[in-house]
């Protein structure tokens, strides 16, 4: 049995770490409209939309993997929060599984459930924190970093802003910045590499042969770092080099996936490719694309953020 006294040490570990994270969120969101917390400590109100947004997103994310491992009698953690003194405040969220899944199913239900409960709160905040932006000139932009932009993004960018005058530039509101880095959370976590959510998802679906996607999605990751797409594709890859591509077995692991679920892992790939941002930041706005979008973001660290639209 396990001991009361450490899991309530635990308990409280989780609870500061999400407080502690909540607050740096909402430092970042606050320096993200132009307040400086430590000169105007009442306007950290104005990072609490962004904040808000985006721990809920996180914390949907990790709740879906934690609630899938009880279903399915996996030893898991409560989410560890990592607040981080960045531009978002945090570095994300995991939890600890401290048992093996009993099968290749349970293995995709707990790996799949989280990126997908993520991207049902994502969607929505883009949607809703996009009708929140307003539309700019180009010429009234004020530089920062420039946010690419995904498929799902540019279509949810013209279901909910049409066609945009081109050069035109799109003040997002906190939401929609949330909502942005809550994509682009999903299609990290979707990557098929080792243990990550993607890397669940590819071993359950193919078995043995996951090693070689692995190997394949990280040579692509790199690949990208050194051919300066973004140079943090290629700290993310060196990472998940010593992370490792292989990914160890569940208890049973030659019972294949049952239809449904071979049907959900193929959608949660196409997750990937549709959440997926080759240039997630640059320093310069990216040149309009040749059809009306909000495609692009540019965060400005003494301001807010905003899209650049442009004809396709």
């Amino acid at each position: 049995m396990i001991d009361a006294v450490p899991r309530k040490r635990r308990l409280g570990l989780h609870l500061f770490l999400f407080v502690f994270t909540f607050a740096t969120t909402t430092a970042a969101g606050a320096l993200q409209n132009g307040v400086n917390p430590l000169a105007n400590p009442w306007g950290l109100t104005a990072g609490l939309p962004f904040a808000a947004t985006l721990m809920m997103i996180l914390l949907v994310h990790e709740m879906g993997h934690y609630l899938m491992s009880r279903y399915h009698g996996v030893h898991a953690s409560l989410p560890y929060f990592i607040p981080a003194p960045s531009f978002i405040g945090t570095f994300g969220a995991f939890i600890r599984m401290d048992s093996p899944p009993q099968d290749r199913r349970s293995l995709f239900d707990v790996g799949a459930a989280g990126p997908l409960a993520g991207l049902l709160l994502a969607i929505p905040a883009v949607v809703v924190g996009l009708q929140l932006s307003t539309v700019a000139p180009g010429e009234s932009a004020t530089g920062g970093i420039a946010l690419g932009s995904s498929l799902l993004l540019r279509f949810l960018s013209q279901m909910t802003l049409g066609i945009l005058p081109e050069e035109a530039n799109v003040v997002l509101h906190p939401i929609a910045f949330a909502g942005w880095i809550g994509l682009f959370v999903t299609a990290l976590n979707l990557l098929p590499v080792g243990q990550l959510d993607g890397g669940h998802v590819v071993y359950a679906l193919f078995g043995p042969k996951h090693l070689w996607i692995s190997r394949a999605a990280l040579g692509a990751i790199l690949a990208l770092g050194i051919l300066r797409w973004w140079d943090g594709w290629l700290v993310w890859g060196v990472l998940l080099l010593f992370m490792g591509v292989r990914h160890p077995s569940p208890l049973d692991p030659y019972t294949p996936l049952d239809l449904k679920r071979q049907i959900l892992g193929w959608l949660t790939l196409v997750v990937l490719g549709i959440t997926f941002t080759p240039v997630p930041f640059s320093n310069e706005p990216p040149k309009p694309p040749t059809a009306a979008r909000a495609e692009a973001a540019a965060v400005n660290h003494a301001g807010p953020a905003q899209v650049q639209g442009g004809k396709r």
